[in-house]
C-alpha cells in the first residue's frame, strides 16, 4: 500500500509563529525594544496566554520602523503622528512595486473626508475611498512620469 504524502502549505505571512526571543534575534534587537513598540501602539503581536507571537508581517513592519528611527531620525511619537495622516508606504517611501506586494502594509491614517463620527462602518468606507483615490493618483503620477521623461529628451 502506497502512503499519500501530506501536502505542506507554506506559512502565511500573517500567521503569528515567532515568540519574542526569536523575533528579537531575527531583527537583531533586544526583546525590550519590541515591548516598547507594543506599549507605544506601533505593533500588536498576537497573544497566546501571556506569550507574544509575531508574524512575518510584524517582523517586516518592525524592520521598517527601525529604518525610520535609525536611518531617518524620526522619533516614536513622530512615527505615531505620521501614521495618523499617511500609510506606512507613504512614510517610508517604498516604491509602488514593493508596497503593492507587501503583506505588512500598515494603514492607520484617519480618513480626511466627511463621515459620521463614531460610526466604524462609515470610517472604514471613508478609508477605503481615500485609499482608492491615493492609488489612482499614484497610478496617474506613474503614467505621467514617462511622458515627462520623453519630453525632456
Amino acid at each position: 500500500m502506497v502512503k499519500k504524502k501530506s501536502r505542506v502549505e507554506p506559512i502565511r505571512n500573517d500567521l503569528p509563529v515567532y515568540p519574542i526571543g526569536v523575533a528579537s534575534r531575527l531583527l537583531n534587537v533586544h526583546p525590550r525594544t519590541l515591548r516598547i513598540y507594543e506599549d507605544e501602539g506601533l505593533i500588536k503581536p498576537e497573544r497566546a496566554g501571556d506569550r507574544r507571537l509575531y508574524s512575518q508581517n510584524d517582523i517586516t513592519w518592525v524592520g521598517c520602523l527601525r529604518s525610520l528611527i535609525h536611518d531617518e531620525g524620526i522619533s516614536i511619537p513622530g512615527i505615531k503622528k505620521l501614521l495618523q495622516f499617511a500609510s506606512c508606504y507613504e512614510i517610508t517611501g517604498c516604491p509602488r512595486e514593493t508596497w503593492c506586494n507587501c503583506d505588512a502594509v500598515v494603514d492607520r491614517a484617519l480618513p480626511r473626508s466627511l463621515r459620521v463620527a463614531g460610526d466604524p462602518a462609515a470610517e472604514m468606507e471613508a478609508r477605503r475611498k481615500e485609499r482608492a483615490e491615493r492609488e489612482k493618483e499614484q497610478q496617474q503620477a506613474i503614467a505621467v512620469k514617462p511622458e515627462a521623461e520623453r519630453k525632456a529628451r
